[in-house]
């Protein structure tokens, strides 16, 4: 427990923030629309970075010095792309919450989206791979530590893709999905600066 606790109260502090692949899974939660696949779609991905951070895999970077402007910059034109969509999202409004859960993208397509804004985000790797990793070496439990951080994923995609249902009233109205798709738009494009400007 000394060191699984820290492990999860360290993942969930970072995860909490609101980024791309969080907006997506309020997205989708309040659609309910593939909110399983998508809050597991993340908490499997953060697993396998949690865990390769663990394990010692945070110098990759180091080891091979053109992946962190690679990711960066793919990262980035995937952000400014997708926040674009959003704001057409946002501009066109008329979106309203269907009570029958359907949604505009497949299944296929919305895991497609969700793990690109997963993996082309080098925020992840620096949190999840290279953070948590580096932290994890300070106990001598790590393999609890990276267990409390995985648990911490988990809970919070379930919780927020589920979650978001209580939400569902308040975007029964058009206008709070404009709303929300002009604050994912500006979160999207926000993430992208900050990663041209890093």
């Amino acid at each position: 427990m000394n060191a699984f606790l820290p492990g999860f109260a360290l993942s969930l502090t970072l995860i909490l923030a609101i980024g791309a692949q969080n907006a997506f899974v309020l997205r989708q939660g309040l659609r309910q629309s593939h909110v399983f696949w998508v809050c597991l779609t993340c908490a499997i991905s953060d697993g396998i970075l949690i865990a390769a951070g663990v394990a010692g895999f945070g110098a990759l970077g180091q080891a091979v010095p053109w992946f962190e402007p690679v990711m960066r910059y793919g990262g980035a034109a995937f952000l400014i792309w997708y926040g674009v969509q959003n704001a057409r999202s946002a501009w066109r409004g008329g979106e309203v919450l269907e009570a029958e859960g359907a949604g505009p993208l497949t299944l296929r397509r919305t895991l497609l989206t969700l793990l690109a804004l997963t993996w082309l985000n080098p925020h992840v790797y620096l949190d999840t791979v290279v953070l948590l990793g580096s932290i994890s070496a300070q106990y001598d439990n790590r393999l609890a530590f990276g267990i409390g951080a995985v648990t911490a994923s988990f809970v919070f995609f379930f919780g927020l893709g589920y979650g978001a249902r209580l939400l569902s009233p308040l975007f029964a109205r058009p206008r709070s999905w404009q709303i929300l798709d002009g604050l994912i738009a500006l979160t999207m494009w926000a993430i992208a600066a900050k990663l041209l400007l890093m």
